[in-house]
């Protein structure tokens, strides 16, 4: 679905050349619904239950968001928002999975923490070392450690090096008598390459279809919180449109233009529910740091790159060898990669006075309080005799259901308990209250940097930047507020 959306948002969306994709900032209330109570006890056909509900709340959050974009109100959000209120959002998307990364890391520290340091050695040290006129470590950074390290894994497996004397990494747990062996098993599991089987079973080709899990299921609880994620979403999509407007030389959007592209991005995550992909589909923040390093805004090369990734998507072989990744790796790569995301955040203050006190103090307020408001909503109602059938870096995303709000309606207690323990609406909300309620110049918000004085008096459809193809734009002017 990456690739079809990236064609659809590069076609009829915000035109920029953005590559579309699940996002992280859909990740945390998808685990807060698949860790949901009334899951724990399935155990028949529970995957694709919960992919169900995963997918009827997606649909629903689409629909809300391409309403958003297509009706004109997402041009009256736009008011609200500027880099104050973006930076410490989606900097909060990053920091909100801290617990997840380096615990993970840990339970294989020879491979997982080799693999941090060869993609900072790669992209800080020798960042400048061009090989044929390119920069590969600084552009490769992240799959050149991977590979590295994902070799020397392999190479330390065939050596024997976790293989104990009579232990099976394949037998369960429960099954293990032998003390020997359950001391032994967590490195197994971790530090070993062969213990996915996904390669071998995955199909050489296979062709995804809409509702391939079943018939989605509706819940108003789970769609109303993936509904206020959807608005993260749209701001998070918001910052990366004018970031990158300015990295490739074009004029910044027009409310019209934002409007358009949120728009297609709820319509593009409707097609990600239908297909079940498990989340909804937005605008990737790494693609600043991706035009920013490649001095690449071609929106061709991004049409190209997502022609490619629906022919491989077609080949299950390519998902298998993506799946069969060890955890700990995918642990110190998401280390790099939400530090990254975290950071990109963060650069968007430099589009305000970003040594401005009242700036300071409001991305500072949000980020802790990003941090601390959901903690409480985390750790409400846990002992430490809770007996969790799940990892313990995924207990968070538990307990968000059984927080303080404890009133006789069972539905807003959830809606309630779970969004105020996610991190990037708590980061949203305090930005936004304090940015718009704390006087400030327009200066000192960044709001000049995102907008242009005639912005209002320009039709967007017919500019250069932002026209649309076969001159739709030209059908469509009596919808000016959506840049149609």
């Amino acid at each position: 679905m990456s690739g079809v959306t990236t064609l659809l948002h590069t076609t009829f969306g915000s035109r920029l050349p953005l590559i579309q994709g699940p996002s992280f900032v859909f990740l945390a209330p998808a685990l807060a619904i698949i860790n949901s109570p009334e899951f724990q006890g399935l155990n028949e056909n529970k995957f694709k239950h919960i992919m169900k509900e995963l997918q009827g709340a997606i649909i629903i959050a689409s629909t809300f968001q391409a309403i958003l974009g297509y009706s004109g109100l997402m041009s009256i959000l736009l008011r609200l928002i500027n880099p104050v209120v973006v930076s410490p959002t989606i900097a909060a998307v990053g920091l909100s999975f801290y617990g997840y990364g380096f615990p993970l890391v840990g339970t294989c520290l020879e491979v997982g923490f080799v693999q941090i340091l060869l993609v900072i050695i790669f992209s800080l040290y020798l960042r400048k070392i061009s090989v044929f006129g390119h920069r590969i470590f600084l552009i490769y950074a992240v799959p050149l450690g991977l590979a590295i390290a994902w070799a020397a894994a392999f190479m330390l497996t065939e050596a024997g090096a976790y293989s104990y004397k009579g232990c099976d990494v394949n037998v369960p747990a429960s099954n293990i008598i032998s003390e020997h062996c359950r001391k032994h098993l967590s490195r197994m599991k971790h530090c070993r390459v062969d213990t996915s089987h996904a390669l071998r079973s995955s199909p050489w080709f296979r062709f995804p279809y809409p509702l391939q899990w079943g018939t989605p299921v509706f819940h108003w609880k789970m769609a109303l919180v993936m509904c206020v994620v959807s608005i993260i979403s749209s701001v998070d999509s918001v910052g990366s449109y004018h970031a990158s407007s300015l990295l490739v030389a074009s004029r910044p959007p027009t409310p019209g233009v934002l409007s358009r592209g949120i728009g297609l991005e709820g319509l593009s995550s409707i097609l990600a529910g239908l297909w079940g992909t498990g989340t909804g589909s937005t605008t990737l923040t790494e693609n600043l740091h991706t035009i920013a390093v490649t001095k690449m805004g071609s929106r061709r090369a991004v049409e190209l790159g997502a022609c490619i990734l629906i022919v491989l998507s077609l080949v299950g072989k390519v998902g298998g060898f993506i799946a069969s990744i060890p955890e700990v790796m995918v642990a110190a790569l998401l280390c790099f990669m939400w530090a990254m995301l975290t950071a990109l955040g963060l650069s968007n203050l430099r589009y305000s006075e970003a040594g401005s006190s009242r700036n300071i103090i409001i991305v500072g307020l949000s980020l802790f309080f990003s941090l601390s408001i959901p903690a409480y909503f985390q750790q409400y109602g846990v002992s430490p005799n809770s007996n969790f059938s799940v990892p313990r870096y995924l207990e968070p995303y538990i307990v968000a259901s059984h927080g303080p709000f404890r009133s006789k309606y069972g539905g807003v207690n959830y809606v309630l308990n779970t969004i105020l323990s996610l991190h990037m609406i708590i980061a949203f909300l305090v930005a936004v209250i304090l940015d718009n309620t704390v006087p400030g110049s327009q200066q000192e918000r960044g709001v000049y940097a995102w907008s242009e004085r005639d912005a209002v008096r320009r039709e967007p459809a017919v500019t250069k930047d932002y026209e649309l193809p076969f001159r739709i734009g030209r059908v469509f002017r009596w919808v000016k507020w959506v840049g149609l």
